[in-house]
């Protein structure tokens, strides 16, 4: 037999456990003997960590009581109704300075295929659509900057003219006090989506339906 095919014996391998054990106890009581009492620097405290939430609610009840919080509430409440009374203008649009007309294509290509509930394909991926082929639109759109006292006067002048076809659209100022003193409904062009999808550079605009396509007419005040 060859010595490559020697396995050691379990008494070999007891023998090997314990003298591993043994050193290992003898590196713990080695480094315990050598350890050495430094003292205490500077005074000890016991660990009182404070809750957080508890903090919260300390912080908040003191304010409270000294009537911080109901302003901080107040002047909150304030900056909420400001933002809905008028909320941040469009950017990008000025006065109109002269007459301008141009068109918009509304029709889009519609990306993937609309199926029925059984899977049949009733609208090809790739298809162009226009939406004026379906519905109409009835009303004039109306935008202008209510900031402005010359275009509310044309405004107001418009809507009367036109006896509940216009529909406005602020693209600045206050909507809301429009909406009283007016009594009627006023829209706010939320982070300008309809005047740059319509390609409007100045307001007063007017946008109403010629044909299969919506027509803008940008109107200066004299």
């Amino acid at each position: 037999m060859r010595f490559s095919d020697q396995r050691p014996s379990c008494a070999h391998k007891a023998l090997r456990r314990r003298r591993f054990a043994a050193a290992i106890a003898c590196l713990v009581l080695t480094a315990t003997a050598g350890a050495e009492d430094l003292g205490v620097i500077g005074p000890v405290y016991p660990i009182a960590e404070k809750d957080l939430l508890a903090s919260i609610e300390a912080k908040l009840r003191a304010k409270e009581r000294g009537g911080e919080l109901a302003a901080l509430q107040a002047q909150a409440g304030k900056r909420a109704m400001k933002a809905i009374e008028e909320p941040q203008p469009v950017t990008g649009i000025g006065k109109a300075q002269k007459a301008r007309t141009y068109y918009h294509d509304p029709s889009v290509v519609v990306p993937y295929p609309i199926t029925d509930d059984a899977g049949r394909v009733l609208i090809a991926a790739g298809t162009r659509m226009n939406p004026l082929d379906t519905v109409t639109l009835n009303k004039r759109l109306l935008f202008f900057d209510a900031r402005d006292p010359q275009q509310v006067r044309t405004a107001k002048a418009l809507i009367d003219g036109e006896r509940g076809r216009v529909k406005p659209i602020v693209t600045g100022g206050s909507y809301m006090t429009l909406m009283r003193r007016w009594k009627l409904t006023v829209f706010y062009d939320q982070q300008g989506v309809l005047v740059r999808k319509l390609g409007i550079q100045a307001v007063p605009a007017l946008v109403y339906q010629e044909g299969k396509r919506l027509r803008i007419d940008e109107l200066p005040l004299s």
